[in-house]
């Protein structure tokens, strides 16, 4: 039988970590960040050992990339050769110990939504487990929460400490002009002939999180296939507030 591990291996790197999601494709990164998960997503696997420091922590609200960014390094990684596993912790939330023993033998683990388990002392005694393991071990940790460590409300003050000695990366709202570079790339992407008219109106209209961002295009992308329609003034309105 083939474990879920082994079946993720065997899938397309695409299908593991879709295409809009890479390191080169997200928008108004900080300043050196991108380099910086590049880096740490494809160190050689027999290089120097990690130190607590060489753990990265992704912060910021709701919609700003954290989870783009965290499969784009573990698309990165597995480009470059080395093996690399995703856990959104809303899905472990109270199993996380048996969820963090199945991803053993990875080189780099991205753990995305830590304020899930905070105030859940088995959770975070295990997360503080893994991370103790992972500094031994020479595994890369990336972590994302919508705020830093000192701000959640952590039980165990050890996990604290821990996370507290990550390399931080703090991500911001996108204002309006980043917004509109996200639609316009991955509309690029998608060949979507989307009209500069259509793109004002859409700007006024949306949300600003990546997250709403990326599923509209998708459900315009659809719609304007299904059509064989531009995505024009009229063809919006009609999709969107019909």
């Amino acid at each position: 039988m083939i474990d879920r591990n082994e079946a993720m291996a065997q899938l397309p790197l695409a299908l593991r970590y879709p295409p809009d999601q890479r390191l080169e494709t997200f928008v108004r990164a900080p300043e050196g960040a991108i380099d910086q998960l590049r880096a740490f997503a494809t160190r050689e696997s027999d290089g120097p050992r990690l130190s607590g420091a060489d753990a990265l922590y992704l912060a910021g609200p709701s919609g700003v990339g954290k989870t783009h960014l965290l499969l784009a390094a573990c698309a990165a990684a597995e480009a470059a050769g080395r093996r690399a596993a995703y856990l959104p912790l809303m899905a472990a939330s109270g199993r996380l110990r048996e969820a963090l023993d199945a991803l053993e033998g990875n080189h780099v683990i991205a753990l995305d939504g830590l304020e899930v388990i905070a105030g859940n002392r088995d959770d975070e005694t295990a997360l503080f487990d893994l991370h103790n393991r992972a500094r031994a071990a020479g595994v890369g940790l990336l972590y994302a929460a919508r705020a830093n460590p000192d701000a959640l409300p952590l039980s165990l003050p050890d996990l604290r400490s821990r996370l507290g000695q990550c390399t931080r990366i703090a991500l911001v709202t996108l204002d309006d002009a980043g917004r509109r570079e996200v639609l316009q790339q991955r509309a690029q992407r998608r060949g979507l002939q989307l009209e500069d008219a259509a793109l004002d109106w859409l700007l006024a209209r949306m949300d600003r999180d990546l997250r709403g961002l990326a599923a509209l295009l998708d459900q315009l992308d659809r719609a304007s296939m299904a059509a064989q329609r531009k995505l024009t003034v009229p063809f919006l309105r009609k999709l969107l507030q019909g």
